[in-house]
């Protein structure tokens, strides 16, 4: 059986959850536990680990264990841009590998692929572009936390 890969569905969701999850944990004073950051976004506290974990590998947030334990950003909320966000959660695939997959290995699939991967290659960048005018701190101005 191949193994089951993300998709862009996937991906997205867990983009819009680490935004979430960072703009809840932006607002708390001290170190917010998994459990309540689920709470507030109404998610399971075992995906929103999941998803901070990959943030905490990438130096995003800063954790610790234990009854004082939880997630406090590394950096002030006004330096965190959204495409920082976006570029830890990718770091392993991109949100096109489906597209790519979607090619076979003969001639005119080898030829789709070049011009599917000349086109995302801009659209990644004209999508980074835009999220890097966007904040942590932008975020948490717009929302009732």
């Amino acid at each position: 059986m191949k193994k089951e890969k993300y998709t862009c569905h996937l991906h997205s969701k867990s983009f819009g959850l680490a935004l979430q999850a960072l703009t809840v944990i932006s607002q708390c004073p001290n170190r917010c536990p998994s459990g309540d950051i689920a709470e507030h976004l109404q998610s399971e506290a075992t995906l929103i680990r999941r998803i901070l974990a990959k943030l905490a590998q990438e130096n995003i947030l800063e954790t610790r264990e234990g009854r004082d334990g939880g997630y406090r950003l590394k950096r002030a909320p006004e330096l965190i841009t959204c495409a920082d966000i976006l570029m830890a959660l990718q770091k392993d695939e991109s949100f096109h590998t489906s597209l790519l997959e979607s090619t076979g290995d003969h001639p005119f699939g080898l030829c789709m692929k070049a011009a599917f991967s000349e086109m995302m290659a801009e659209l990644d960048q004209s999508v980074l572009a835009v999220l890097q005018k966007y904040t942590i701190a932008d975020l948490a101005d717009q929302s009732l936390v």
